[in-house]
Order: C-alpha cells, then structure tokens, then sequence
C-alpha cells in the first residue's frame, strides 16, 4: 500500500505538470539562438602570417555589437524563464 507524505499531496488549487509553460521553453530555445548569434559574431578570419597584426579584431561588430548581441539573449532567456503567462494556459 502507497502512501502519500505531506509534501507529496497535491493542494486543491496547483495543477501538476511542468513548472515552465511550453511557450515559455520555446522563448528560451530562441534566446539560445540569440546568443549563439552573438558569438558567431565575435568570430572572424584568423591571420595565417605571424609577423603581421590583424587590425580587424578591434572591429565595431565584434567588440561592441557582438557582446551587446550576446547580454541581450541572456536577457531574452532569463525574462523567458521569470514571465507569468496570462491565462496561465500556456
């Protein structure tokens, strides 16, 4: 015979199932993809000669565009797991 403890009975007002909506674990799968983004944009072409400097590393994308790319998909993902849906249906 299986008998529930106190912490394991369910309150007449909760609904089981996941904790994060499933919109909201899409919103977070887009967020990854910001951040991806943003680190794709970081990259750039090596130099294959290793007595010459590369100029191209203090270009505006990667150093301001892209960090600022990657903060605001860490954003997306962290409002993405805070949010409270409206209906409470998602």
């Amino acid at each position: 015979m299986l008998v529930k403890t106190n912490s394991q009975k369910e309150e007449p007002g909760k609904k089981a199932g996941f904790p994060i909506p499933v919109r909201s674990y899409k919103m977070i799968l887009l967020g990854f993809a910001i951040v991806l983004l943003g680190f794709v944009l970081m990259m750039g072409s090596g130099n294959t000669d290793p007595g010459q400097f590369n100029y191209d590393i203090f270009s505006f994308r990667r150093i301001t565009l892209a960090p600022i790319v990657v903060l605001c998909g860490f954003g997306f993902i962290f409002w993405a797991i805070m949010r409270k849906p409206k209906d409470g249906k998602e």
